[in-house]
Formats: C-alpha cells, structure tokens, sequence
C-alpha cells in the first residue's frame, strides 16, 4: 500500500519555491522529511535514544550532513570509488545546522540524538547547503522529540542593491553579502558569511530580510505538522535535582566567588582560585554525601559561579580580567620571526597567541574542490590548527576537528576578498594557535593580515577581527569587547567581526538565548567597529604596507602569456623540454592552456634561471618579420653557407646560404664570415622553393655599381 504523503509548499515570491514532504521515505526514523528546491532534494531524519545515559550531563547531539556523488551523476574519486569521510563543505554545514539546533532542545533533555541530512539530488541552479537547516528542523517537527522551537536558515545575498534569498551559485558570484542566517520565529540564532566592505546597517538590513523568509518557512514546518497530526512529545527523565543542595552551595560559595570575579586576575591563577572555592565548599558535605550526590555539588557550583561572575558583569560593569566592557586586551605583534618562510607574523592579545606562515606557490598547488554540488579551486585558502598545549591540555591529536574546519574557514573568508585580483600566485596561510584564551579565531585573522604583507602579497587592505559578547538577564544588558573564553563559555553570545577600516569583510555569530534584541545587535556590531579599528591600528604599527617584493627565499613568479600553437614546442616530447629547462634553471614551469592561449607561470628563487626560462620561451616563440633587420651570431660554418642563430632568441636558427653574403660571388664562405662573428641579417620570409626561411647579409650594405665593359 502506498502511503499517505504529507506536502507544504513555500513560495519564495520570485516564481522559485520550496516543498517539504513527509509520509514517504524512512519511516523507522522518529522524524523524516524530504526537502526540494529545483531538482535538488535532501532527505533529512531524525532519531533519538529512548533513555538517556545517567552519566551523561550535557545533550549528545550529532547532526550529519552528506552529499551523495549520485546526486550530481557523477562517481566519487578515489580508489575504491565510495564516499568516505566528508569534506569540508560537508563540515561546514553540518556546523551551520549544529550551532541552530542545539541551544534549542530542553537543558536537561540528554539521550543521543542524530540528525542526519543527505543530498540526494542535485540541482546546478540550487546550492544545498541553504536547505539543510530547513530540512533538520522539519524533521524534528513531524517527530516526538522534545524540540518545541522550530528553525530555518537561509542564505541572503545582494545582487544589483536587492536582497535574494536562496540564490543560485552563478548569481552569488555577482553578489556583494554571503550570508547564511538561522532563526526561529522570535529570534535570530546564528550569523555567518562574508561580505565586501559593508557597513553594520547594511549587515542588520540582510538579517532583516533573511528573517521575514525564515519566519515563512517555520509557518510552512507548522502547517505541515498540524497536517501531519502532531505526535505527542514523549516524556523523558529530566535532570536529578535538589533544592536544598543548591541552597547550601550557593550560599557558601557566591560571594567568594563574586569577590573574586570582581578583582580580575590571569587565567590561571583565576582557575585556581575558583577550585579552592569549590574544595571549600565540598567539605560541607560528608563522604557518603559527596558519593550520592558529588555531581549534583559540582552542577551546582557551575551554576553558581555563572550567576556571580554574570551578575559581576552586569552590575559592576568589571569583568574577570579586570577590564570594562568595551576595553581590549594588551596586544603585541612581530612579523618576519621565522627566517625561512616566505612570511611569517606573531600576534598576541592577552592569552591568546597565534603564528601564522604564508606560503606562495604556482597554480598547481591550488586547492581542487570536488563535491557533488561544487568543482572548482581556490588559489587562496587558509588552514588553522589548535594543537591541546594552547589551553594548557594533554590530549591526543585524531586529526581536524570541526571546529578547526569552522575557525579556518571563517579567517579565510575574512581575508580572501582582499587578495588582489591579479595575483599571481596561489597562497596558503597556516595558523598554528599557541595560546588560547578567547577568539584564536580572530588572533588568527590579524596574524594572518601580517604574514600576508610580510610575504610581499600586495593586500589591497588590511583586515583586523574581534570576538564580542553578550550578558543578559532579561532586562539590564552588557556587551562585552574582545571576549575571553570563560566570557564566552558563561555569556549568552559569541559575535565574531573583521573587517576593514572601510567596512565588514566576515561574521560569525551565535546566539545561546531566545529573543535577542536588533538593538542589542546593532550596538555590538558598533562596540565590534570601534575594536575592530583599534586593533587595526596596532597591526598597522607593526607593518603598515606590503612589503614591496617577496623575500630571498620566497619564489618570484613570472607569467607570461604564448600562442596556443607553441604550447607543444615548449613542453617538448614526452615532456623532454620542460623538464630540462626546469633542473637547468631551478625554476618551476607550469602551463595552462586558456582560450586557446598557452599561460605559462614561472616559480623561482633565483632571478638568473626565471631570465633563463624567458629566453627560452621567446627563442620558442619567436617569429621574424619581414622585412626586419635582426642581430645573428655564426654557430656553423658549412660549404654552402652559415648557420646563425638569432641572438634576441637564443637557439633559434637559420641558414645564411652562400649566395646571401656579399653581392659579388663567394667562393669560400671563410672568407666573408668566421665562428663567433656576430653581424646583422635582413629576413627575407618563406622561400617559396625550398620552404625554407631564408635571410640575407648583403641586403642590408648597398650593391656596389656594375663594371662597364671595355671595348
């Protein structure tokens, strides 16, 4: 029997539109629901433990984004022809669903959870990963699982002055704003894209719009549901709670705690502080007490210390460090600090540290994208690591985490718009996070800022970056500047901004509470300016400008541009001229073939081999013009004339026949020229007898006048 399929439509009012199924496909799942835009369809599912692990105090989320090679009609690459661990696309959506969903289910609802979401469908027209937070949260809707506040994202871009929701990838490439945007009816959740040089009105301007489509989205999920027949929300065990423990807990520890937090004091030494307090307070209860309940002490105590370090905030304006609210952190930065790299910079703002390299290449060491919904490359990318020493932790290393994915990707968008179009080199920046003590994020797009003119990388500005904060209590609220991590772990925002002294290049914002305020969004997106240009202005202390050329031991690249026809007399047969011309000069040699243009990029170190490479290539390459007189050297002296090789291109040669050297006749070729003689010839073109190209010496002296005979 074929089963009743549940559908709502959303129109997104320019003739495109959305449908969200259910009823048909995996029906095990709790929840399960077909998402199509175009001919790009995802299925999403949603499945959650019935108990949840009593040792588990936090909600064991995993939202799982896959994009099926099948989908586009193509074969994954690889050996064994299989989709294998995903890629950083596939990371980076997962994070944008994640970071939505999450704050939203109930605080004490703990079982596993998964979401997963596969394309399995693509449309070149639509770029999945702006359905995915849709299709999440619609399958949680036709389920039993306790998430009662319904989300969407969209992505908002600007195409000619006009805001689009959803646009195809050919048109996001027209436009000035890459925004993705998750909210739920009443309030805006996460915030992340890029955006070249726009103004903080612009930016709220986008979320506006991008949350009017999203609130029409969410009614879609509603009606769907109502449709669907509502399940009832399955009941589950909540957290072990005890008042009077609480009471005893806060009692004993708040006002140390506030007395401490209001002091301001280093990382470490605030640590050890609070564990004392936390010691102390562990002594008020006995052995079979802390054995029965210890984990109900030490919840408690968390919850405590966030009340006190929060209240401190709000009603001191002091935070643990000591700072005001719109105060940055001391800030030290140095750039050239490794002698090897092609360039390099340090930048420290109180405990957080990051080193970053710049590496400069050829083409060839481009970054190849090679998903179903995107094939293409990146000239410019940017990779970012947080080793456990940076907090102070051992850990083992299981390779990139996402969130290393995520923070990369964020520096990277921040950067890239201010990269010169015409630049000729592929750059890969790398930040190694050395101390963390809030946004190594940011850390890493100031480092990276440096790096990128200490390499010479002719920046067309500099881009700075800071992390702000948010706590509330409803009614009094306080944003806070350049955040430390505690400040973020206990606070209700992380708000992440770079940008230019000119305008917003990147953000990246979550939202930990219901119902944040435009206001309070605008007023951190003005507190984020004022910081933003501040530590701009100590990055450009440091280096003001680009280097003007790129250092002895970064290679010089040099492109030069042929006739598609000679592309194959330079690459030589089996690849026998490159490669020699390569070992001969040190260089690298890379060619393109474009438009029918041969574009040949040259990578070295040392300024004589690049010479020596453009030598060749207009040896190669070069046509005499008819007509024109051209400087010759003698490399072979035969019986019936001269080989000569044209020195403006070295190994490129022709025969200067006998008959061509002096108007009266030669009998012995010695006797006009010799080895090594270097003179001018005039190219005369093709012979049209012997094909051959043919150039002369005596036209170029005048003939002398003819004897007259005697009588």
């Amino acid at each position: 029997m074929i089963p009743q399929l549940f559908v709502e439509k959303i129109d997104l009012g320019d003739g495109r539109s959305i449908t969200i199924e259910t009823g048909r496909l995996a029906k095990q799942a709790d929840g399960s629901v077909v998402v199509r835009m175009g001919d790009t369809m995802l299925l999403a599912t949603a499945v959650s433990a019935r108990t949840a692990n009593p040792n588990v105090d936090f909600l064991p989320l995993t939202v799982d984004y896959r994009e099926k090679f099948a989908a586009a009609g193509r074969f994954p690459g690889g050996f064994f022809k299989r989709e294998a661990r995903p890629s950083d696309n596939e990371v980076l959506t997962m994070r944008l669903v994640d970071r939505v969903l999450r704050p939203l289910f109930p605080d004490d609802y703990h079982a596993e959870t998964q979401v997963m979401i596969q394309l399995m469908s693509h449309d070149e027209e639509v770029m999945p990963d702006a359905l995915a937070g849709l299709a999440a949260s619609a399958a949680l809707a036709v389920s039993d699982i306790p998430f009662y506040n319904l989300i969407s994202e969209v992505r908002v871009a600007r195409i000619d002055g006009k805001f689009v929701i959803n646009p195809s990838r050919e048109d996001l490439a027209k436009s000035d704003i890459d925004m993705m945007i998750g909210a739920s009816l009443d309030s805006v959740a996460m915030v992340e894209g890029e955006m070249k040089e726009i103004s903080e009105a612009e930016m709220v301007e986008a979320i506006k719009f991008a949350h009017e489509a999203i609130k029409v989205q969410i009614n879609a999920q509603l009606r769907l549901q109502a449709a669907f027949g509502k399940k009832e929300i399955r009941t589950y065990e909540g957290e072990k709670e005890n008042e009077e423990i609480y009471k005893k807990v806060k009692a004993a520890a708040y006002d140390k705690i506030y007395a401490i937090a209001k002091v301001g004091s280093a990382k470490h030494e605030r640590s050890a502080a609070f564990a004392e307090v936390k010691e102390e307070v562990k002594t008020l209860f006995t052995e079979e007490e802390l054995a029965a309940d210890g984990d109900l002490v030490s919840k408690y105590f968390y919850k405590t210390n966030k009340e006190a370090v929060r209240n401190v905030v709000l009603e001191l304006g002091v935070r643990l460090d000591g700072r005001k609210t719109t105060d940055i952190r001391p800030i030290w930065c140095e750039t050239d600090y490794l002698p090897r790299v092609h360039g390099s910079a340090l930048f420290t703002r109180g405990e957080t540290q990051a080193l970053a390299t710049v590496t400069l290449g050829t083409s060839r060491e481009a970054n190849q994208i090679d998903s179903p919904s995107e094939q293409g490359e990146e000239k410019f990318y940017l990779h970012y690591n947080f080793p456990p020493f940076s907090t102070g932790e051992a850990k083992p290393l299981r390779g990139t985490s996402r969130r290393e994915v995520g923070h990369g990707n964020l520096a990277q968008r921040a950067l890239k718009n201010m990269i010169p179009v015409d630049c000729p080199y592929t750059i890969r920046i790398v930040s190694e996070v050395l101390e963390s003590n809030g946004s190594s994020s940011m850390a890493t797009v100031c480092a990276g800022t440096m790096a990128l003119m200490d390499a010479g990388v002719q920046m067309v500005k500099p881009v700075s970056g800071i992390a702000m904060g948010l706590i509330t209590d409803g009614e009094k609220f306080a944003v806070l500047s350049d955040i430390l991590g505690d400040e973020d772990h206990l606070g209700d925002m992380d708000f992440k901004v770079t940008g230019t002294a000119d305008g917003i290049t990147a953000c990246q914002m979550d939202i930990k509470i219901d119902g944040l305020r435009y206001d309070i969004m605008e007023q951190a997106l003005n507190q984020a300016r004022d910081g933003r240009l501040h530590i701009l202005g100590k990055l450009t202390e440091t280096i003001a400008t680009p280097r003007g050329d790129v250092k002895a031991y970064a290679p010089k690249i040099i492109t030069r541009t042929i006739p598609g026809n000679f592309i194959g007399a330079l690459i030589g047969p089996g690849g026998k001229v490159i490669q020699e011309l390569q070992k001969a000069t040190g260089t690298t040699i890379v060619i393109n073939e474009v438009d029918e243009q041969g574009v040949i990029e040259i990578l070295g170190t040392d300024p004589a081999g690049i010479e020596a490479v453009l030598a060749k290539i207009q040896s190669i390459t070069f046509k005499p013009q008819l007509g024109e007189a051209y400087d010759v050297k003698v490399i072979k002296m035969l019986d019936f004339g001269a080989v000569v090789e044209y020195l403006a291109a070295p190994g490129n040669e022709v025969l200067l026949h006998v008959s061509e050297l002096a108007w009266e006749r030669t009998e012995n070729v010695a006797d006009v020229v010799k080895m090594g003689d270097v003179f001018q010839v005039k190219y005369l073109g093709v012979d049209p007898k012997t094909k051959k190209e043919k150039v002369s010496k005596k036209a170029l002296v005048p003939r002398p006048p003819r004897e007259e005979k005697k009588e």
